[in-house]
């Protein structure tokens, strides 16, 4: 079977055999990347205590990772529409199964933030290729579903990530949290050989704008370093300097900047990825807090902790394809700004979640919430900044909306938790860390809030539509 980049370009259809097939690599490969960003989460606890780390060691583990994921994701957009999507895809895999074997064998707390920043690297070069195989492979009316169904089965990656993470603590260790990303590359790296077809820009010319993806890592390494280590203004200062830099030098080598600035003048790709960024800077600061909490505070083992996120789980795989295809018909702005709110009024349920918490009565109720709102928000979200792009720019928008998620969650997880005084050892003391989860999720509703406002005054534009 021919795999040449034009080879069977946009006409595979989702129900047929291959389309499975390339479905489930993109799912199972980008799940890789967010299972890790959630699955880490609740064994924080315990290497912490293990490694030695304080509450700032816990922000770089998740932020390490993160950093290098948001510097490069651009690049590797980029990288994969010229030289192939499938190609980069595939070394992404087998580069992010090495670095979680490195964090798997870390003997110290350093060490493990130094592999965690090589796995971003790997990330970087995966998650754009998924997406980008999905909108160049699939015929057009097929897309907004898959691309639901690529984020519905994602999110449970993401939401499944504190349930396996749970049981591989209590019954395996804590290391067990990365090396179980190991026999999952292999299995992506098998159905992609076999059944992913390649596909890349044609019209890509030019060079590269290694410096801008250069620009862009060091100011986001100083900008997080600075909002992390309290204190530490010189590397807040220069990380901002360097953030100036980098959008200067996009906009003198447009169009061969690493983001391409004409992608912007498109309002719904604007207002999409602004929304993108402050909905995902709330969600990981819940991510990175509510399984802590629930531990630490409430007295949840690591493995009921995990459990706690099954009907988020449930709802995405449930409701996701439903909900891209809904905004398909009535467009993106309904279901996104009223999915945004519900995620919000489960925020502000969480921040009830204290000492001797019911499951039933207050996790429950909560985890709910956020789970419909998610479910309704994502898949329509992801479909609309696809389809806002440039068909040939697929791997660059999919790269520029991962890198804004990313980076939104980065600056927020480094942030907030000094923010509301939780520093040093403060994951180690319950009062103080209950004190600063409540005022976290009071914090995070209220990006929600914005977040929807913003969803329902610039995002009128049904560009779903023209996938009929």
């Amino acid at each position: 079977m021919s795999n040449r980049p034009e080879a069977l370009h946009g006409h595979i259809e989702l129900k047929s055999a291959r389309g499975r097939w390339i479905l489930g690599a993109t799912v199972l490969g980008s799940g890789l990347a967010m299972l890790d960003s959630t699955v880490v989460n609740v064994a924080l606890p315990f290497l912490g205590d293990e490694l030695k780390a304080d509450m700032a060691g816990l922000q770089w583990t998740i932020n390490a990772y993160t950093l290098t994921l948001a510097g490069l994701i651009l690049l590797g957009g980029s990288l994969g529409d010229r030289f192939g999507r499938r190609k980069l895809f595939l070394i992404g895999t087998v580069w992010f199964a090495v670095a979680s074997a490195l964090c798997g064998l870390s003997p110290n707390i350093e060490f493990l933030i130094a592999a965690r920043a090589l796995q971003g690297i790997g990330g970087a070069l995966l998650t754009p290729g998924s997406l980008a195989i999905i909108q160049a492979s699939f015929v057009r009316h097929d897309r907004p579903r898959a691309v639901g169904v690529w984020s519905g089965l994602g999110g449970v990656a993401s939401a499944i990530g504190p349930l396996l993470g749970g049981w591989l603590v209590q019954s395996a260790g804590w290391r067990w949290a990365f090396l179980i990303n190991l026999p999952f590359a292999a299995l992506v790296v098998f159905i992609a050989l076999r059944h992913v077809p390649e596909s890349r820009d044609e019209a890509a010319a030019g060079r590269f704008d290694v410096l801008g993806a250069v620009l862009a890592a060091l100011a986001l390494a100083g900008i997080t370093y600075g909002l992390i280590e309290r204190g530490a203004p010189v590397p807040l200062l220069v990380g901002l300097a360097l953030g100036v830099a980098f959008v200067v030098l996009q906009i003198r080598r447009s169009p061969d900047a690493l983001v391409p600035v004409g992608m912007f003048r498109d309002r719904v790709f604007t207002a999409v990825n602004v929304v993108t960024l402050i909905m995902y800077a709330a969600m990981s600061v819940v991510f990175f807090l509510l399984v802590v909490q629930l531990q630490v505070v409430s007295g949840f083992s690591p493995i009921a902790a995990g459990l706690s996120m099954l009907p988020t789980t449930i709802l995405m795989l449930l409701l996701s394809a439903r909900a891209a295809e809904l905004a398909r018909r009535v467009g993106p702005r309904w279901p996104m700004t009223l999915g945004i709110l519900v995620a919000g009024a489960g925020f502000l349920a969480m921040s009830t979640i204290g000492f001797g918490a019911s499951y039933p009565l207050q996790v429950l109720p909560a985890v709910f919430l956020f789970g419909l709102g998610l479910s309704a928000t994502v898949a329509p979200l992801t479909a609309t900044v696809l389809a806002s792009a440039d068909e040939r720019h697929a791997g660059t928008a999919s790269g520029v909306n991962n890198a804004v998620s990313r980076t939104g969650g980065l600056l927020a997880v480094a942030a907030v938790p000094p923010l509301v005084g939780l520093v040093g050892e403060a994951f180690k003391q319950p009062p103080v860390f209950d004190a600063g989860f409540r005022m976290a999720m009071l914090i995070s509703a209220g990006m929600m809030v914005v977040a929807a406002l913003l969803t329902f005054l610039t995002i009128r534009t049904n560009v779903l539509a023209s996938d009929d």
